[in-house]
């Protein structure tokens, strides 16, 4: 059997505040959606298809500077560098920064406006194949 992600989501205290930072930071787009009572924002990342969902959390967000307590998600980007400066100033923190993965690509981390850790990759053009 193999798997293939099917779908994240993204867990925000105040979610308008979260969907315009990764709008500014990542260009994604957000559709609202509810189910029930449930509010919720369908995303849709670069390729125009559906990859997730933002909803309000329940509970208190993560601290900065803790342990990531859950998955991170990365995000493929063209030019790395063009990404941590929109990321930066849509208001992410950086949480690493920029480094080589040699044979793959660049990577670097962030944390959102609640505190998510997230990820950005630039594939290396040269590498694998």
């Amino acid at each position: 059997m193999t798997a293939r992600l099917a779908n994240f989501e993204i867990h925000a205290s105040d979610p308008d505040a979260t969907v315009a930072f990764y709008t500014a930071a990542l260009g994604w787009t957000f559709k609202p959606m509810s189910f029930g009572e449930v509010r919720y924002w369908q995303i849709v990342t670069a390729d125009g298809m559906p990859s997730g969902r933002l909803i309000k959390r329940h509970g208190d967000g993560p601290q900065a500077g803790a342990a990531v307590m859950g998955a991170v998600i990365t995000a493929l980007v063209d030019d790395i560098d063009a990404a941590c400066a929109n990321t930066a100033e849509a208001g992410g923190v950086p949480a690493m920064e920029k480094f080589p993965i040699p044979g793959e690509g660049w990577q670097a981390y962030f944390l959102d406006p609640d505190h998510n850790v997230f990820g950005l990759f630039q594939a290396d053009p040269g590498a694998g194949s």
